[in-house]
């Protein structure tokens, strides 16, 4: 049977109700339209996509809520998008019925792998544009994805209505950028709705209609995922060639696992299940997976009787950036923790672990981040979604290191570097940073790279008073207070955007923290030589804030190989056993005294020093 007059027995008859309005939810492949809402942080995509749910009837009045895709209290709170949210909304257009798949993605550079998930799933993209900041750093990012995938991009001018508005400096800046006619940018505002009529026949009048051949085998995209405690792990998809319905054998080609499809559907606000789901429409399947290794993303779902011929391409697997150690704050929640990581990784691909062993920390895992803002949400969600209450390690970077052997060692651990004797040199990873700030502020900016040892390529005018800065960084110098310090310099207005170049010849030492003579490995970190005894006195000033006093003088030290090469003490808790002494000789008291003294000394030699989870993020707040 025809796969378009099969669409229409399932669907043709159905309707849907919102409020006053009637949708019919049939739409042949050509009224398909399938597009991502690609920005900057905070130019307004979320608000934006609840327009286009509302205008389209998608949303009712009842479970309208401000950024309405945005479903995780993190998200709401910080006022970030985290996940893409894909959403399928209906269009009435010149008599025409249209299906419109909306995917809304992040917008900060620690989730552009979240983007380029979004971006393989679609044929357009809507490029966001705040009237008020311009063109930034992630915007062009986020731009360079979508072209690469040939994506058509529709430029949206947003938040017209702001008295701050620079509409006309802003269109010139898109234009340079797209090479576009000055009337193709369509004038919007997401707050107040002004536009979104417009944006909506652009979607349906310039995004191509999916490609797919409907009669084809099964071919669909994993790009997304989530584990439900109830029915088992959940995979997203869009369907690329042929059809998948209720209750089909299925194999998914990576791990080679064959299931069952208990349930398909398509995603609206919830999830809506189908007797079947069709070429270019993205959907779900479910089919009670309760291990997560067994989904992947960028996994190609395909029939076991007639299969493909060939996977879909187009996913690179994430390259992480910064690299920490997460431990069980209780030993006996090790496991607990693992099973944490791997329902997290089924909704965040982007995040890698794996187990490793601290002296001072126990068992636990070495993750993989894109960035601290990553790194911060991870921990985040374990506390929030798991009731994982776990320690951080100091996070670092990767490092390659050269051995006399012939060896080339990939350390992400300090702990994991050889002896000095053994190493013939290192080299560390660098960046390419793309920072767009006001003339006013360059100097401070270029300043701040050159502190980082960074090297300046090339700076660009954008207009009369915004430039684009090209630089060279290395990957360790911005990863903890690099992007802080560029904000503060600049008042709030650079952005800042990167991507790695590879490896550079270094020299590096490794600087240990002790605590009374014991080497703590948890903060142990990989630093260049020249900065290695600033670092290490600031280290141990800020340590000292954060350490309790004992009932024994506790010693921290910085030391690089067997030289110390930095020293604070935190004082003893003193008891005044001479309190009773109400004269007499000295001896009495000198005598309680010397065995005061012994009782702390023996105490010393026992005593356990707790490292609390602030003093492994202090050196973060380096000012270094």
């Amino acid at each position: 049977m025809n796969c378009e007059f099969r669409r229409w027995l399932i669907h043709g008859s159905r309707f849907t109700t919102h409020g006053s309005r009637f949708f019919c939810i049939f739409a042949p492949v050509k009224n398909i339209r399938n597009f991502c809402i690609i920005a900057h942080i905070d130019h307004g995509k979320s608000t934006l996509a609840d327009r286009l749910l509302e205008t389209t009837g998608a949303i009712s009045e009842r479970d309208y809520q401000n950024q309405v895709l945005d479903d995780m209290d993190l998200e709401r709170e910080r006022g970030i998008t985290i996940k893409s949210h894909a959403i399928q909304m209906n269009y009435k257009h010149k008599g025409e019925d249209y299906v419109l798949n909306l995917i809304d993605t992040p917008g900060h550079v620690d989730f552009s792998y979240e983007v380029s998930r979004a971006i393989a799933a679609c044929e357009g993209a809507l490029l966001v544009v705040d009237a008020t900041q311009g063109i930034q750093a992630q915007t062009i990012s986020n731009l360079y994805l979508a072209i690469d995938h040939n994506l058509t991009i529709i430029p949206v001018l947003n938040k017209i209505d702001m008295e701050a508005a620079m509409i006309e400096e802003v269109k010139d800046q898109i234009v340079d950028l797209l090479g576009c006619e000055r009337e193709e940018i369509l004038e919007a505002s997401a707050k107040t709705g002004i536009g979104i009529d417009a944006i909506l026949e652009e979607i349906v009048n310039k995004i191509p209609a999916p490609k797919g051949d409907p009669e084809a085998p099964l071919q669909a995209l994993i790009f997304d995922s989530l584990y439900n405690s109830f029915r088992g792990i959940i995979a997203y998809f869009r369907i690329f060639n042929g059809s998948i319905r209720k209750g089909d054998h299925v194999k998914f080609n990576a791990t080679g696992m064959e299931y069952h499809a208990d349930e398909v559907g398509i995603l609206r606000l919830k999830q809506e299940p189908r007797n079947e789901v069709f070429t270019g429409d993205v959907g779900y399947i479910i089919s009670g997976i309760k291990s997560s290794k067994e989904v992947q993303v960028g996994d190609t779902i395909t029939h076991v009787d007639n299969p493909c011929e060939k996977e879909i391409e187009g996913f690179r697997p994430v390259k992480p950036m910064v690299f920490a150690g997460i431990y069980p704050t209780d030993a006996d929640d090790y496991e607990e923790l693992r099973n944490s990581l791997e329902r997290l990784k089924l909704n965040d691909a982007s995040l890698t672990f794996e187990p490793e062993a601290s002296i001072a920390l126990g068992f636990g895992f070495r993750c993989g981040f894109l960035g601290l803002l990553h790194m911060e949400i991870v921990q985040e969600r374990l506390d929030r979604e798991f009731d994982m209450d776990v320690i951080n390690t100091v996070p670092n970077v990767s490092y390659k290191v050269y051995t006399n052997k012939g060896e080339v060692l990939d350390v992400y651990n300090p702990s994991g570097l050889p002896e000095p004797n053994y190493i013939e040199h290192m080299e560390e990873p660098y960046i390419t940073a793309n920072i767009i700030t006001k003339a006013e502020y360059i100097g401070p900016v270029i300043k701040l790279c050159m502190d980082k040892r960074g090297t300046l390529k090339n700076q660009v005018y954008l207009t009369t008073d915004r430039i684009e800065l090209t630089a060279e960084l290395p990957l360790g110098e911005i990863v903890f207070d690099f992007y802080d310090k560029l904000k503060s310099i600049s008042k709030g207005y650079a952005s800042f955007d990167y991507h790695p170049i590879g490896y550079q010849t270094a020299d590096l030492v490794k600087l240990d923290i002790l605590l009374n003579g014991e080497i703590v490995d948890a903060l142990s970190a990989l630093i260049t030589r020249n900065n290695a005894y600033d670092f290490g006195r600031k280290f141990c000033e800020k340590l000292k804030e954060f350490i309790p006093r004992q009932q024994y003088d506790v010693a921290i030290q910085a030391a690089i190989g067997a030289k110390i090469i930095a020293r604070e003490t935190v004082k003893a808790v003193r008891k005044d056993v001479t309190a009773k002494c109400y004269g007499g000789d000295i001896t009495r008291k000198r005598k309680l005294l010397e065995k005061q003294k012994k009782g702390k000394k023996r105490m010393r030699q026992i005593g356990n020093v707790e490292v609390p989870q602030k003093a492994f993020l202090a050196v973060l707040k380096l000012d270094s």
